[in-house]
């Protein structure tokens, strides 16, 4: 795991645009192909807003694949994350090769779940956007997370935590607005990345940020798996990482 700490928060996005903007272009020319993993929430808008932008980087040899989707969400509320990507991303890439978004409200979860590892199974992804919740969650496996699970995604509940950061964040007007479950990418499949890039910003991540870099590795603390990457990058903000006892 690598660490990597920028004073400059507006450069943290963009900084991480730039990593994975190289590691898609290097796969596509070794492979002639990239699938990526593309994630949601407040600590991708810059991300995504630079890594549309990144010149010389061939969108029709790539696939995404959508982290997590709210169970029963319609693609029309406003906080559905398959309404985020198409607005931050599909729709800035006329020539994306193919988007692989997770349907929160399809009438049948359990073949919706069945499309989805279909799809994925078997495929090499060549890098996985992602952040870290406030409770330590990577995609919506909120603690104690299933790092056994060979499933690629499945149906998990959320806890109250990771709800009122979606409350927080103005996702939703009250916290009884927010869904009970999600469809989200399990921890084994994210983990079988070729590369991941961690995006942290903001004080209200330290504490989990803190517990995911020095304490146990739990799956009290899903995020603390990502030490056992081999090749992982977290980019932090200085209020994020302001609760290290080590500095980078």
């Amino acid at each position: 795991m690598q660490l990597r700490i920028l004073a400059d928060k507006p450069s943290l996005g963009t900084f991480m645009a730039k990593e994975g903007a190289k590691l898609i272009r290097q796969a596509i020319a070794a492979d002639g192909h990239a699938n990526i993993i593309v994630a949601t929430g407040a600590s991708q808008f810059e991300l995504l807003e630079a890594l549309v932008q990144e010149p010389d980087l061939d969108w029709s040899k790539v696939t995404a694949f959508h982290l997590d989707e709210y169970v029963g969400l319609p693609v029309s509320h406003g906080a559905s994350f398959r309404r985020y990507l198409h607005e931050r991303f599909v729709s800035k890439l006329p020539t994306l090769g193919e988007f692989v978004e997770v349907i929160g409200d399809a009438a049948d979860l359990s073949g919706e779940i069945k499309r989805l590892n279909d799809r994925i199974s078997g495929l090499s992804i060549a890098v996985c956007f992602a952040g870290i919740g406030e409770n330590g969650h990577l995609a919506f496996n909120d603690p104690p997370a299933d790092f056994d699970t060979t499933s690629p995604y499945l149906v998990v509940t959320l806890d109250e935590a990771c709800r009122k950061q979606q409350w927080g964040e103005g996702w939703f007007p009250t916290l009884d607005d927010v869904p009970t479950q999600a469809i989200s990418m399990s921890i084994r499949q994210i983990l079988a990345s070729q590369h991941l890039l961690i995006t942290v910003p903001d004080a209200r991540k330290a504490e989990a940020t803190q517990k995911a870099i020095e304490g146990p590795l739990t799956p009290l603390c899903p995020a603390s798996i990502l030490r056992l990457h081999p090749s992982c990058l977290i980019a932090l903000d200085p209020p994020a990482a302001s609760t290290l006892t080590v500095r980078p």
